[in-house]
C-alpha cells in the first residue's frame, strides 16, 4: 500500500467516524458547545480535552497495588513479636506513690459529713464534694429508688441508639430553663464533657485562646482538638486582649478560621473567678467564640446556683457554650453542655463521649433535676453552705500564719497554699511544699479530720519535665459542707490550722 492509497483509507475513515458521529442523539448540541467554546475560550477546550484524554488513561489502565507486601516466615514473624515492648498505658508508680497510697484512707459505707474508715474510725469528712449533703437526703433517696425500679439501672445503648429516655429529656429541659438558654445536652460523664466538646468543635488550623490555669479536662480536650492553641497569663485580660490582637493580626490575610476562647468560670486549682463581662466584651470585639467551663461553679455560685453568669449578673445567652457538671453539688453524674439549638444538635452526631458512650442512668438523672429544683425553690440551702464557709475561712485564712486560702469567698472548697514570704525565707522547693503538705494532711486525719491535697498534673509518656507547662501550686483542698453546724465546721478549722502549724514547727521542716 502506497502513500496514497494510506490517506485516502484515512480520509475515509474520518468520514465515517463524523457519518456515525452524526447519527448520534445530541451531536449536534455537543458539536455546537465544542465550537463556540473553542472560539470563546481555547484554552479552556485544550483543558478540557486534557481531562478527557487523561480520565481515559485512568481507566483503562491496569490496578496495581499501593502497599509493598512483604512475606515474613512464621520463625520471622515469631521473632518480631518476642522483640516488641509495648508502651505501658501509665508510667509505672515511683516509691513515693506506692508509700502514699499506702497511707491513703479508704471509706467504707456511704459518703457523709461524718464517714467511717476501712480501719472503723469514723472521721469529719471535709474531702468531698458533698456540699448540700445531698447524698444523705431521704427525698432524693426515695426519687431515686421510684426511677429504678420504673427504668432499670441504666439504659445499656448510646443516647442516640435507645439511650435516651424521657427522664434525660426533662433533665436538659431543666439545665437550660435554670441558666436561660435555648438548649442543653447532657454527657453521661463530668470529666470527659469538656473533653469531647472542644474537639468537635475545634479542628486542626482553628484557633484557641486559653487561660494558662484551665483545668485537666479542659486540657485533654485542647490536646485533643490538634488546635493552634496560644495561652494567657492566669485571668489577666489584658494579657489575653494582647494575645487576641495578635492573633487577630495574624490571621487577617489567612483563610477564615474558627476561634476559640477557653476558660473556667470558678478555678479548680485556684479558686478564683473569670471576669465574664469583660470576656464577652472581648469576644464581641475581637469575633471569637467564648467556651466557658463552669463544672465548679454552676449549683454553687449565684442567688439560685445558675453559676458565674448569675453571680456577675451576665446573660447566659452572650455565652457560645457553656459546660458544667451535674455530678459534685448536685450529687448525681455527668456533665452538660448548654447554648443555642445549634451548638447542642451539631454535638448529638459529632461528640465522642455523647456519640459513644452509654447514656446516663435514669435515676442519675431523676437526681440531677431534683437537686436542681431544690436550689431554685429553698434558697437556704445555699445560705447555708455560705454560713459554713464563712466560719471555716475564719479558722484558717486570717488567722494562720503559713497559708491563705486563694478562693473567693463563696466557693465551698478552700485552696490553702503556703505563704509566699514563708516559702522563700525558708527556701522550699515546689516538690518541698507538696511533701509538706502531704505531711499536714496526715496529721488532720490522726486527729479525725479527712482533707485532702492538690495534685500536680501528671506528664505525658515521653514528655521532658522541663515542657511540663503550667502547674498548680501545691494545696490544701477543704471543701466544707452544710452537713455539719457552724460549730462542728469551726472546730474542724481549728483543727486544720493547728495541724499546719505543728508540721511547719517540726524538726523536719523548721531547718
Amino acid at each position: 500500500m502506497d502513500l496514497q492509497e494510506t490517506q485516502n483509507a484515512i480520509v475515509r475513515l474520518l468520514h465515517d467516524a463524523k457519518a456515525q458521529f452524526h447519527r448520534m442523539p445530541g451531536s449536534a448540541i455537543i458539536l455546537r458547545y465544542i465550537k463556540s467554546s473553542y472560539q470563546d475560550d481555547p484554552v479552556r477546550s485544550a483543558i478540557e480535552l486534557f481531562l478527557f484524554l487523561f480520565a481515559v488513561r485512568y481507566m483503562l489502565s491496569p490496578s496495581y497495588s499501593t502497599q509493598k507486601k512483604v512475606k515474613l516466615t512464621e520463625e520471622e514473624i515469631d521473632e518480631l513479636v518476642e522483640d516488641w515492648t509495648p508502651e505501658p498505658l501509665v508510667a509505672a508508680p515511683t516509691p513515693a506513690d506506692e508509700l502514699e497510697n499506702e497511707k491513703r484512707p479508704v471509706l467504707v459505707g456511704p459518703t457523709g459529713p461524718k464517714s467511717k474508715l476501712s480501719n472503723g474510725r469514723t472521721v469529719t469528712n471535709l474531702a468531698s464534694y458533698n456540699f448540700y449533703n445531698f447524698v444523705g437526703n431521704e427525698t432524693l433517696k426515695e426519687k431515686a429508688i421510684q426511677t429504678l425500679r420504673t427504668y432499670g439501672v441504666g439504659p445499656c445503648g448510646p443516647p442516640g441508639f435507645y439511650g435516651t429516655q424521657d427522664v434525660h429529656m426533662k433533665t436538659e429541659a431543666d439545665v437550660a430553663a435554670h441558666l436561660g438558654v435555648p438548649a442543653c445536652i447532657i454527657y453521661a460523664q463530668s470529666f470527659s464533657t469538656i473533653s469531647s466538646v472542644i474537639p468537635s468543635f475545634s479542628k486542626r488550623g482553628d484557633i484557641i485562646v486559653a487561660d494558662k490555669a484551665v483545668n485537666f479536662s479542659t486540657r485533654k480536650g485542647i490536646q485533643i482538638s490538634r488546635s493552634t492553641v496560644r495561652w494567657y497569663e492566669h485571668n489577666d485580660m489584658e494579657d489575653l486582649e494582647r494575645v487576641l490582637q495578635k492573633v487577630t493580626k495574624e490571621q487577617a490575610k489567612k483563610p477564615l478560621t474558627r476561634r476559640f476562647i477557653i476558660t473556667e468560670g470558678m478555678f479548680e486549682n485556684i479558686g478564683d473567678v473569670s471576669d465574664v463581662p469583660k470576656l464577652v466584651e472581648l469576644k464581641h470585639k475581637y469575633k471569637f467564640r467564648l467556651i466557658l467551663d463552669e463544672t465548679w461553679s454552676y449549683g454553687v455560685l449565684g442567688r439560685t446556683g445558675r453559676g458565674l453568669t448569675e453571680a456577675q449578673n451576665v446573660d447566659a445567652r452572650e455565652i457560645d457554650m457553656i459546660i458544667g457538671s451535674l455530678a459534685g453539688p448536685l450529687c448525681a453524674a455527668g456533665g452538660f453542655c448548654a447554648g443555642n439549638e445549634e451548638v447542642v444538635m451539631h454535638q448529638r452526631i459529632s461528640s465522642a463521649s455523647y456519640t459513644y458512650s452509654a447514656a446516663l442512668p435514669a435515676l442519675l438523672s431523676t437526681t440531677a433535676s431534683e437537686t436542681i429544683s431544690m436550689l431554685q425553690e429553698q434558697p437556704e440551702i445555699l445560705t447555708a453552705l455560705r454560713d459554713n464557709i464563712k466560719a471555716m475561712r475564719a479558722q484558717l485564712d486570717p488567722r494562720s500564719d503559713w497559708v491563705i486560702c486563694t478562693s473567693i469567698v463563696d466557693n465551698p472548697i478552700l485552696i490553702l497554699v503556703l505563704k509566699p514570704e514563708v516559702v522563700a525565707s525558708r527556701g522550699w522547693s515546689t516538690k518541698d511544699q507538696a511533701h509538706l503538705l502531704q505531711d499536714a494532711v496526715d496529721e488532720c486525719l490522726a486527729n479525725g479530720v479527712l482533707v485532702t491535697r492538690l495534685n500536680s498534673y501528671p506528664l505525658g509518656l515521653g514528655v521532658n519535665p522541663r515542657d511540663e507547662g503550667w502547674q498548680p501550686t501545691p494545696a490544701i483542698k477543704v471543701c466544707v459542707t452544710s452537713g455539719l453546724t457552724k460549730k462542728e465546721t469551726e472546730k474542724a478549722g481549728i483543727t486544720i490550722r493547728h495541724a499546719i502549724t505543728k508540721v511547719v514547727k517540726s524538726n523536719k521542716w523548721s531547718k
